[in-house]
């Protein structure tokens, strides 16, 4: 089974910068669209970013365009999130998630696997 692992969360001040990694087993990562979601305490979950199987097609939530950038490295089965220009609004648990295609993974769908998160801080 697939499983996948975030890190590289933890406390920033605000317009600092920090990279997630989101590490994958298994030998069928390129077969899957990835994604970043997150969570704040008392919100619901939200999409963030997504990236094609190839890493051809990106795709950004509005409140993170220009400021976050998702990529992926197949070879080492890792997707990874940018996040540049942090805001306190920013501030959640991140989780990266597999699934059929980045299209669908904006609307929350086709979501197959999920990480267990980790926790950004982003202080003012």
């Amino acid at each position: 089974q697939v499983q996948l692992v975030e890190s590289g969360g933890g406390l920033v001040q605000a317009g600092g910068s920090l990279r997630l990694s989101c590490a994958a087993s298994g030998r069928t990562f390129s077969m899957y669209a990835m994604g970043w979601f997150r969570q704040a305490p008392g919100k619901e979950r939200e999409f963030v970013a997504a990236i094609s199987t190839s890493g051809g097609s990106t795709y950004y939530a509005d409140s993170v365009k220009g400021r976050f950038a998702i990529s992926r490295d197949n070879a080492e089965n890792t997707v990874y999130l940018q996040m540049n220009s942090l805001k306190p609004e920013d501030t959640a648990v991140y989780y990266c998630a597999g699934g059929a295609t980045a299209l669908a993974m904006t609307l929350m769908k086709s979501t197959s696997y999920w990480g267990q998160g980790t926790q950004v801080t982003v202080s003012s």
